[in-house]
């Protein structure tokens, strides 16, 4: 993906749930402009490419967090103050592992 399309993003904040919490699960918040640059829509799924592994959250379009960061909730490859990437999953293309 072009990088002008998928500029990083700086981890604000970072909530942790604990077992029994209403809501739970990966999710990323960013603003509207970020999401937007990304062609994401709110309760989407996108692949969060942290430092130490990747893994699918749903975005959440919130406009308290500042342009440039993100929230990240139960996302285990990244913390805060470290730089992610946030990319749309490409159903288009055909894998060799998904041929039958």
């Amino acid at each position: 993906m072009n990088l002008r399309a998928n500029p990083p993003l700086h981890v604000v904040g970072f909530i942790a749930t604990r077992r029994g919490d209403a809501e739970r699960g990966p999710q990323a918040r960013l603003s509207v402009e970020e999401a937007r640059t990304r062609l994401l829509n709110d309760q989407e799924l996108a692949w969060i490419q942290g430092p130490r592994r990747t893994e699918l959250a749903t975005i959440i379009i919130d406009d308290t967090v500042p342009r440039g960061g993100v929230v990240l909730r139960d996302i285990s490859g990244a913390g805060v103050s470290e730089v992610i990437r946030i990319q749309k999953p490409d159903y288009d293309t055909i894998d060799d592992r998904t041929k039958v």
